[in-house]
C-alpha cells in the first residue's frame, strides 16, 4: 500500500510540473511573436524584370545553303608513254610545276639506238629510190631503139614507186623513234602542284596503257571549282524569281546572270569567300532529286581540291524584313511564338511564322507589325497575362551583349545573375554548416523534463520521509 501511494504521488507531481512547463513555453512563444494576436502581412511579390526591344527593320537578302566540295579545274595522272627504267626524278614531292617541266627521266639509250637505226633505214630507202630512178631514166632512153623491152620498162617504173613508198615508211619509223626518245622525258602537261612520286629511281615502268602504273598526279591550283547539289524545289524558286528571260532559262544565262556564290571553310563562322556560279547541269538526278551546280573561285590558292565547304546562294533581290533575337523565340510543340509587352506592362502571346537567320537575328514573316515590344531576355520568367517590369533596349545591342556575356560565362539576365550568386553562396554555407556544430532545438525540453523528474523524485522522497 505504501509503495502504491508513493507512485501515485510521484505521477501527480510530474503532471503538475509538465503543465507548468507547457504554460511557460506558451508564454515565451507569445512574447516572441508579439501580444497583438495578429500575424504579419504577407509581402507582395514584385513583377519579374525582363528586357524588351522592338523588332528591327533591315534590308536583307535571303540565302539558301548547301554542302559542297572543292575540285581542281584540271587534274592529270602522269603515266609513262614508253617502257623502260626510271633513271632520274626531277621534282620534289608537293612542289608547284609549270607546263613542260620534266618530272621523270626514263633510260633513253635503247630509244636512241632505235632512232639511229631508223635514220639508217631511211637513208637506205632513199639510195634505193635514187637507183630505181636512174634505171627508169636509162630505160626511157633505150626504149625507142628497142634495146629495152616494154616489160623491162614497166618493171623500172614499178621499182621506182616501190622505193619511193619505202622512203615514206622509213620516214614514219624515224618519226616514231624520235617520239619514243622524246617520251623518255616525262613532262607535266599543265601548270599546277605535283603529288608524291609513286615510283622511285631504278624501277621498270610500262608504256602508257590504262593499266600502267601512275607515276604521280598534277592538279591545277588556280582557279578552283566548288561543286554542290541544288534541290528541285530550290531550283524552281530560282526559275520563278526573275532568272528567266523570255525563252532563256537559268541554264543558258549562267555567264550573263553572274550569280554570286559564297563559301565558308570548316574553321570559319561566316561566308567570307566569294565566287561566281558558272555551271548548272542539264538534268536532275532522279535518285536524289537534285541538280549538280558549280561555282568558280579565282585567286583561290587557299582552297585545296577535296575540301568540304559550306555554300550559300542568294535567292531574289534584297527586301525589307522584321528581325528579332533568336533568344526571344519560344516553341510550343510545332508552333513558334514571341512574348510581347503591351502599354500596361502585361505579357501577350504572339504566334509567328519565321524566316531565315541573319547575323543572330531571325526574320519574322508574319505575326508582328513592327511596333511591339518583344521580350528578348527573361523569357522563362514571363507568362501570358502576367504583369512584368520591362527594361527597354535595342534589338542588336541586346543580342550582342547577350552573346558577349555567354562568351565570358556570365548569365544573360538578372535572374541568371541571382542564380549564379545563390550558387556561389551555397558552397560557403555548406562549409559553414560542416564547421559549426548543429544545434538541437529539442535539447531544452529534454533538460526541462530531466529537471522535472529530479524535482519529482526529491518531492516523493520528502513525502515518504514525512510519512
Amino acid at each position: 500500500m505504501l509503495r502504491q501511494s508513493r507512485s501515485r504521488a510521484s505521477i501527480e507531481v510530474l503532471q503538475k510540473v509538465t503543465i507548468r512547463l507547457g504554460i511557460l513555453l506558451a508564454m515565451g512563444l507569445l512574447a516572441a511573436t508579439g501580444c497583438s494576436g495578429t500575424m504579419p502581412a504577407a509581402v507582395q511579390p514584385q513583377p519579374p524584370k525582363v528586357t524588351v526591344a522592338k523588332p528591327e527593320r533591315q534590308p536583307v537578302v535571303e540565302y539558301v545553303q548547301f554542302p559542297g566540295q572543292t575540285d581542281a579545274v584540271g587534274e592529270v595522272e602522269i603515266r609513262a608513254r614508253v617502257t623502260g627504267y626510271i633513271v632520274k626524278i626531277h621534282f620534289v614531292d608537293g612542289q608547284e610545276v609549270k607546263q613542260g617541266d620534266v618530272l621523270f627521266e626514263i633510260d633513253p639509250r635503247p630509244y636512241q639506238l632505235a632512232l639511229n637505226r631508223a635514220a639508217g633505214e631511211l637513208e637506205h630507202a632513199r639510195a634505193l629510190a635514187e637507183k630505181a630512178k636512174t634505171n627508169l631514166s636509162r630505160a626511157e632512153r633505150l626504149r625507142p631503139s628497142g634495146a629495152v623491152s616494154e616489160d623491162e620498162y614497166e618493171q623500172a617504173q614499178a621499182e621506182l614507186k616501190v622505193q619511193q613508198a619505202s622512203i615514206q615508211k622509213a620516214e614514219a619509223v624515224l618519226d616514231e623513234a624520235k617520239l619514243n626518245l622524246e617520251f623518255t622525258r616525262v613532262v607535266s602537261p599543265i601548270d599546277g602542284r605535283v603529288s608524291r612520286r609513286r615510283v622511285t629511281e631504278g624501277n621498270l615502268v610500262q608504256n602508257g596503257s590504262s593499266a600502267s602504273t601512275v607515276l604521280t598526279t598534277v592538279v591545277t591550283v588556280d582557279p578552283v571549282y566548288v561543286y554542290f547539289n541544288i534541290e528541285e524545289p530550290t531550283l524552281l524558286r530560282y526559275e520563278s524569281l526573275g532568272w528567266r528571260a523570255g525563252d532563256q532559262t537559268l541554264f543558258s544565262r549562267i555567264k550573263e546572270l553572274r550569280v554570286p556564290v559564297e563559301i565558308g571553310l570548316a574553321d570559319e563562322d561566316g561566308f567570307s569567300h566569294t565566287g561566281q556560279l558558272d555551271f548548272v547541269d542539264n538534268q536532275i538526278d532522279p535518285d536524289t532529286g537534285t541538280i549538280r551546280a558549280r561555282g568558280r573561285f579565282d585567286n583561290a590558292r587557299y582552297l585545296t581540291p577535296g575540301m568540304y565547304v559550306r555554300v550559300r546562294l542568294p535567292i531574289g533581290p534584297p527586301h525589307q524584313a522584321l528581325l528579332v533575337s533568336e533568344r526571344a523565340i519560344g516553341t510550343d510543340q510545332a508552333r513558334k511564338f514571341l512574348l510581347t509587352v503591351d502599354n500596361d506592362d502585361v505579357v501577350q502571346y504572339r504566334e509567328v511564322k519565321l524566316g531565315a537567320l541573319y547575323a543572330g537575328l531571325r526574320e519574322v514573316e508574319s505575326g508582328l507589325n513592327g511596333d511591339e515590344w518583344v521580350i528578348v531576355q527573361g523569357l522563362q520568367r514571363a507568362r501570358p497575362g502576367q504583369k512584368v517590369s520591362p527594361q527597354r533596349a535595342d534589338q542588336t545591342a541586346a543580342e550582342t551583349a547577350a552573346q558577349e556575356r555567354d562568351d565570358h560565362g556570365q548569365p544573360g539576365d538578372p535572374a541568371g545573375a541571382k542564380r549564379h550568386t545563390e550558387t556561389d553562396k551555397k558552397p560557403a554555407e555548406s562549409r559553414r554548416e560542416k564547421s559549426e556544430p548543429k544545434s538541437e532545438p529539442k535539447s531544452e525540453p529534454k533538460s526541462a523534463e530531466k529537471s522535472a523528474e529530479k524535482s519529482g523524485e526529491k518531492t516523493s522522497k520528502q513525502s515518504s520521509d514525512k510519512r
